[in-house]
């Protein structure tokens, strides 16, 4: 855990260095990041599709509508009228808050099989370029991995870099709900990785996490959510220092959370970037949210745990050997992120994250930081080891939520 220096000699030059690296970004991007063609993309599509049918004579519900409106829409329907609608508009069905879990993974095959279809065809047409064929066949790849049989596909949409979802366990019947929330470069083809590095991609941190809890509390019913659908900044550019997509992000996150079946408990799991999204989700975040732990994160957009306006208890770690230590922790007109969570007076509850190596090895197992979140995720607060800077972040346990 690297200590929070607070000399103003040090601050006034972080300052100077964040104002010079965004003029720089800004300059050599062309400000690529808000002028971009607009194409119609695969789900534009199929919503404007959607708009236009009817189900037993009846027009369908605004595909955009509150999750609670969806769902009594989906009670009312026969199971083949379920089973239509998720076959004929799987890209609407599959994203859609409100409709059935199960129904959601069945339309996601489909939107799956449909867009492996497409990839197929893309990696043998000579009239793309060799670049072109090549991410054809990686898109194929990692679509063909996401239809293997067992793999609970909550939500897909191959536009763009792409977006996704994949749910760990039985999420109907989950007692304890965790939802990893990946930072930077996230997206179809980062979504999961092999070797070395596949704790540090999305699916690979959830998997981690999904067995640390089953094995820390092997009577709880748990599931975890591979949470990658929202479009991250692509490498450290201009998106990566404003909070735009950290703020659209984070409407799309609390909306999957307002959706989530039945009474489970619900904790986040913010990594990097994704630390940013969950600070600005934080003040709209469903009661059933007990807990926010970020690692790695540059900032919060807030100056303190309090002045997130959660009653979700905030936790936070960083490794020694993490890069994001020098990333200057202000906010500048809207650059940068704001306090640094692990500075002890932002009030967060400071966990250890010994073993952990680097900025993306908080999920490996073996370390204390996957431990914690596995503690955390399960409930089992007594378990969570204390940052050296911290020894009191189990204070207050007695049950409640928000002790």
């Amino acid at each position: 855990m690297t200590s929070f220096d607070s000399s103003p000699t040090l601050t006034a030059w972080r300052a100077l260095l964040a104002v010079a690296v965004v003029f720089v970004m800004l300059t050599t991007t062309g400000w690529t990041a808000v002028h971009r063609q607009h194409t119609a993309a695969p789900r534009e599509i199929a919503l404007a599709a959607w708009a236009r049918a009817r189900v037993g004579g009846h027009p369908l519900p605004d595909a955009g509508a509150p999750a609670h409106r969806l769902a009594r829409f989906f009670a009312t329907l026969t199971a083949r009228q379920q089973s239509l609608l998720a076959d004929t508009y799987p890209l609407v069905v599959g994203n859609m808050n409100g409709a059935p879990v199960t129904l959601r993974y069945r339309a996601n095959r489909h939107a799956l099989t449909r867009a492996e279809a497409v990839e197929q065809h893309r990696a043998h047409d000579t009239g793309l370029s060799r670049d072109g064929r090549h991410h054809a066949l990686l898109r194929l790849e990692r679509f063909r991995s996401l239809l293997a049989e067992d793999r609970q596909i909550l939500a897909f949409d191959p536009s763009g870099r792409g977006l996704a979802a994949e749910v760990l366990g039985d999420l109907d019947r989950a007692e304890r709900v965790s939802v990893v929330v990946p930072g930077i470069d996230t997206n179809l083809l980062t979504l999961e990785r092999t070797g070395l590095k596949k704790n540090a991609a999305p699916v690979g941190m959830a998997r981690s996490l999904y067995g640390a809890e089953r094995a820390a509390r092997p009577g709880t019913r748990t599931a975890v959510i591979a949470w990658a659908d929202y479009t991250a900044p692509a490498g450290l550019g201009v998106d990566a220092v404003l909070g735009g997509l950290a703020a659209n992000g984070a409407v799309r996150l609390n909306s999957l959370l307002a959706a989530l079946p039945g009474p489970s408990t619900v904790s986040l799991f913010c990594h990097s970037y994704g630390s940013v999204l969950c600070g600005l989700a934080a003040r709209g975040l469903p009661d059933r949210v007990s807990d926010i732990a970020v690692a790695g994160s540059p900032g919060m957009r807030a100056d303190s745990a309090a002045g997130l306006g959660t009653g979700a208890r905030v936790w936070a770690t960083r490794d020694g050997d993490d890069w994001i230590k020098d990333v200057p922790n202000m906010e500048i007109a809207g650059l940068g992120h704001g306090a640094d969570p692990v500075d002890p007076r932002f009030g967060a509850r400071l966990v250890s994250a010994s073993g952990a190596v680097g900025h993306s090895g908080y999920f490996e197992p073996g370390t204390e930081s996957l431990s914690n979140f596995a503690a955390i995720g399960v409930g089992a607060y007594d378990s969570v080891s204390c940052a050296s800077a911290d020894r009191s972040c189990r204070r207050g346990f007695s049950g409640g939520r928000h002790a």
